[in-house]
């Protein structure tokens, strides 16, 4: 029988082995960052964006007070638009920053595109293969 002991180690270093990991604290960080980016953009949003929404639009408390009564129901739509505009904002800022910022920094530091070898013999024979084939399948 294992001695429950080495068990124990053997559990410890597996889960040190993934704690550990490059990967595994990459995304932490990552995950650390986008919680606070997503509080700015948030603020950005129910601070900044939201109120001129609200003094462009009628209403009493500007979007805050947008709302819907049926009855005795009230429908608070206003938050809800609040909400989808915070999704856009971050939605809008992250493509930038990772579509086109990270892509700009690519180009500029010459990393977009790898140079492509030039064809080997073999590959040379190949391609003139695979051509002559196609042209003899084309109608005339």
């Amino acid at each position: 029988m294992a001695d429950p002991k080495d068990k124990v180690v053997s559990l410890y270093e597996e889960f040190k082995a993934f704690a550990l990991k490059g990967n595994v604290v990459d995304l932490a960080v990552g995950v650390i960052v986008g919680t606070a980016f997503a509080k700015i953009i948030d603020s950005l949003v129910k601070s900044v964006i939201m109120p001129t929404v609200g003094l462009i639009l009628p209403g009493d408390q500007g979007y805050v007070g947008w709302k819907i009564v049926v009855g005795e129901q009230v429908i608070p739509y206003g938050l809800f638009l609040g909400e989808v505009v915070n999704f856009l904002v971050v939605s809008l800022a992250l493509f930038f920053f990772t579509v086109k910022f990270v892509g700009w920094l690519r180009r500029v530091r010459g990393e977009e595109k790898a140079k492509v070898p030039p064809l080997t013999k073999d590959q040379e024979l190949l391609t003139e293969i695979r051509d002559l084939l196609k042209a003899s399948r084309a109608p005339a």
